[in-house]
């Protein structure tokens, strides 16, 4: 049977409560735990909040497993932005649903070929997967993954997915910025990639409306899940219309929705309901598929 239930809460100031150190034998695990994880791509550790709904830690379910959500936070953010502005722990609860949030910094969730501190590309989609698969009654399937996050963890979460669809099946994106070559001197994209002039395949090759072909040529089937939405005043809404027009071109599949609103917390915890709606229909279905 599969177990779907999630937590959702934001931040927009980064405390930094003590990390917590998880105990793989132990039964009980606290359900918003503070974790330290590390990276051997970066020789450091990298702070995340985890939330296990409360049904993780029930005495007659020690055995069950459970589907994991990777929840991004932006740019200028931290790990436990969304844990301090939405309730995750009632997300966690009602679907059923481990929620991940990885402290991105302002990595753009890239491996950056200049700086060997920001390789958080691998961290995301190797390292901490492998690390929540060992220590949490987790499906390790990719089925039983998702993946989205607001602006810079918008492109983040689309990002990994595409460049790595044997890992997250399902994915999402709010308010996020798809065309990365449109602000080559805005939130330290450049300290990541080196100077646009200078680089722009590179910044092509790392945007993801360059992804589109990749996605569409993508052998693993059943094809990957796809929500997208975007605030009617937002400041990406442009590339977020133009990357929908892509996939509609490519006859990738996805689920886009334009809604009132701009680039703020009040729209983005409102979209996490709906992002949490579409995920929990593919953990069942993916459970289906894992029977079959």
């Amino acid at each position: 049977m599969l177990a779907t239930a999630m937590t959702l809460m934001a931040v927009s100031a980064c405390a930094h409560p003590a990390p917590q150190t998880v105990n793989q034998e132990a039964q009980t695990i606290i359900q918003g735990d503070t974790i330290e994880v590390m990276s051997q791509a970066m020789k450091r550790t990298i702070k995340n909040v985890v939330i296990v709904p409360k049904q993780y830690n029930a005495p007659d379910n020690l055995g069950g497993r459970y589907p994991v959500l990777y929840l991004l936070h932006g740019a200028y953010g931290c790990y436990n932005d969304w844990s301090h502005k939405a309730n995750l722990d009632a997300l966690a609860n009602k679907y059923n649903v481990i929620i991940v949030c990885p402290d991105g910094q302002d990595s753009w969730y890239f491996d950056s070929p200049i700086d060997p501190k920001m390789q958080f590309e691998t961290y995301v989609s190797k390292e901490l997967v492998a690390y929540i698969d060992s220590h949490y009654r987790t499906f390790a399937n990719r089925y039983m993954r998702a993946i989205t996050g607001l602006s810079m963890g918008g492109h983040g979460a689309l990002f990994l997915a595409f460049r790595h669809p044997d890992v997250f099946w399902s994915c999402g994106s709010m308010s996020g910025n798809m065309d990365i070559t449109q602000n080559p001197d805005s939130w330290h994209i450049k300290d990541r990639l080196g100077e646009y002039d200078k680089n722009k395949q590179r910044w092509r090759d790392h945007a993801v409306c360059s992804l589109v072909d990749q996605v569409k040529n993508c052998p693993l089937q059943p094809a990957q899940n796809i929500i997208i939405d975007d605030g009617l005043n937002d400041i990406f809404i442009k590339n977020n219309i133009a990357l929908h027009e892509q996939l509609v071109e490519a006859g990738i599949d996805h689920d886009f929705t334009v809604r009132p609103g701009r680039h703020s917390w009040d729209y983005w915890v409102n979209s996490l309901d709906y992002h949490m709606m579409f995920f929990q229909k593919a953990f069942i279905h993916g459970a289906e598929l894992m029977e079959q």
